[in-house]
């Protein structure tokens, strides 16, 4: 990259123009002590020795697969196959960040076209993007587009989806102009109720999440029906991936926009990311979608060749024309689910996904039959909730420290201040839980809730 130097001159100038005496006063509204913060640092040390201060702290650290594991909530302990590494950290796909010169990057553009094919046929779409920064990103984009489409600003958001995600939304909602509008839904693992009550009539969409953050499963049908009757569109969320190799596909059921997190297909957990976004809508709506897509030609020789047929995003266009300038495409994890997909084939997944639910199913036959456990849910896939007769944050902490099991995610964590769900404990289990792993929880409840 080329250093641009600016002078005083330069520098005075720009000051003039905006009307601050000095650049510290563009930092005027930073805490001074988170400006200029008093770090404790011990005395400097060479790299060996800070090298062995590092392992000392990560040995503290217990990895996912060092005991039995049933967090969930967003983030998913799938098995990867050594394969997936092995492709993506080939030197062409390793280096390359986004293709600016696309015609040359073949390679990396042939890889989006697959993968866009493969999120259309995952989610019961026409068109997919060439993916997204993550899922909850990928749902601002999907209302975003949603209220360009429509030409509303209300979004209407059912009951069950990710507080995170739905921290997000009203984080971008507050600078773009949008309104939140909640719907009342269910108690904790029940679906939304068969049919919503009467939407906004100037909302631009309603978004729903399948499975619901309590991994509550039902009909999306109806839901699409109502928000087309009032002229919205119909978003989907899907947090967790894998769901879709059993449950029917929400682009089957009417969903015009499908996001999802893809973590759980080629991405390992690792500290909360990186992560990558799938976003999929109506051919008719191609235009308003944001990010990227990849398309397939041919050449001057007429040979099969990829180009960038869409890229909607700031920095490939004029800022005021772009649909979003929060659209990164995660390139390499991308690539690592779109290798993970291909492994496993429809076959596969669907495999998979049985394998993922039927472990939930026992999980939950075992725990139930523990005295002061309840399960909720009338349906989930591999998630589900349980009450309990305590707060589930002291089981699960006591659980982990006397057991070394990691039950599950509280939902006080989830959402602080809610006593009603001060006795909730959110469970998943995948194909890499074992039989043991459930039994060892069992005994884990049996002997805390004594």
């Amino acid at each position: 990259m080329r250093w641009l130097p600016n002078t005083d001159a330069d520098r005075r100038a720009m000051l003039d123009r905006i009307g601050v005496p000095a650049i510290n006063d563009l930092f005027s509204d930073v805490p001074s002590e988170v400006l200029d913060p008093v770090l404790d640092l011990p005395p400097a040390a060479s790299e060996i020795e800070i090298g062995r201060v590092f392992e000392e702290l990560s040995g503290r650290n217990r990895a996912a697969g060092d005991g039995p594991f049933f967090l969930g909530a967003g983030a998913y302990r799938h098995y990867i196959p050594a394969s997936v590494d092995a492709l993506i950290q080939r030197g062409e796909f390793l280096t390359s960040y986004t293709p600016y010169q696309p015609e040359i990057s073949q390679g990396t553009l042939q890889t989006l076209f697959e993968f866009q094919t493969q999120v259309a046929l995952l989610t019961g779409c026409e068109v997919a993007n060439a993916s997204m920064y993550d899922g909850s990103t990928a749902c601002v984009e999907a209302t975003l587009m949603a209220a360009r489409v429509t030409r509303r600003n209300r979004i209407a958001v059912a009951d069950g989806l990710h507080p995170h995600w739905h921290e997000t939304l009203t984080t971008y909602f507050h600078f773009a102009g949008l309104e939140l509008v909640q719907l009342s839904g269910a108690e904790p693992g029940q679906w939304l109720p068969a049919s919503p009550d009467a939407l906004p009539d100037d909302c631009a969409a309603v978004l729903v999440q399948y499975p619901d953050v309590f991994g509550a499963v039902g009909d999306l049908r109806p839901w699409a029906e109502a928000a087309h009757a009032a002229g919205a569109l119909l978003i989907v969320a899907v947090p967790e991936t894998v769901a879709l190799g059993a449950l029917r596909s929400p682009g089957e059921d009417g969903a015009d926009i499908v996001v999802a997190e893809g973590q759980s297909l080629g991405v390992g957990l690792a500290f909360g990311g990186p992560y990558v976004g799938l976003f999929a809508t109506r051919d008719k709506y191609v235009r308003n979608m944001p990010g990227r897509l990849a398309g397939e030609t041919v050449d001057t020789e007429g040979e099969r060749s990829f180009v960038l047929t869409l890229a909607a995003r700031e920095q490939h266009i004029r800022r005021g024309r772009a649909t979003s300038n929060i659209c990164t495409n995660s390139g390499l994890c991308a690539l690592a689910f779109s290798v993970h997909l291909a492994l496993l084939g429809e076959t596969g997944l669907a495999r998979l996904a049985r394998l993922n639910h039927e472990a939930a199913v026992r999980t939950a036959e075992r725990i139930e039959a523990v005295k002061g456990v309840s399960v909720a849910n009338e349906t989930f896939f591999n998630e589900f909730v349980v009450a309990l007769d305590r707060p589930a944050e002291d089981v699960a902490a006591a659980m982990q420290r006397e057991r070394g099991v990691l039950a599950g995610v509280p939902a006080s964590r989830l959402y602080p201040g809610r006593d009603d769900l001060a006795n909730h404990l959110l469970i998943a289990a995948t194909e890499l839980t074992t039989d043991d792993d459930i039994e060892r929880l069992g005994a884990a409840f049996e002997e805390t809730l004594r």
